[in-house]
């Protein structure tokens, strides 16, 4: 999608500062972070939000998640981090295009928001 944001920075048209990518994922590090680990973890395919996931989403929704572990444990984090996703503008979503927030290294306070 042309004027997506991130889709921009899978193609490389604006920069990131990328802790991870492959083939279908691409984590980088959050420009406003809200926690010393924040982490943006997002498919190379432009998918709107969690709603507009189907069956057919199975796989890259693993990798992404399987991504999160893998950041999540070379940040030292994985003994205790937060992984959300927000969907629509009233729950928070600024970007069109789903996308895992993985937030770590202080204490987070429940409920959110």
């Amino acid at each position: 999608m042309a004027e997506c944001i991130f889709c921009k920075i899978v193609s490389g048209e604006i920069p990131s500062k990328k802790a991870y990518e492959d083939d279908c994922v691409v984590a980088f590090y959050d420009i406003a972070p809200v926690a010393p680990t924040h982490i943006l973890v997002i498919p190379k395919e432009h998918i709107p939000s969690a709603a507009d996931l189907g069956e057919g989403h199975a796989a890259v929704l693993g990798r992404l998640f399987a991504v999160v572990a893998q950041m999540a444990r070379e940040h030292h984090c994985a003994d205790g981090f937060r992984v959300v996703s927000n969907v629509g503008e009233s729950a928070g979503q600024s970007v069109p295009h789903l996308h895992f927030h993985l937030l770590s290294g202080r204490a987070l306070s429940w409920p959110p928001g």
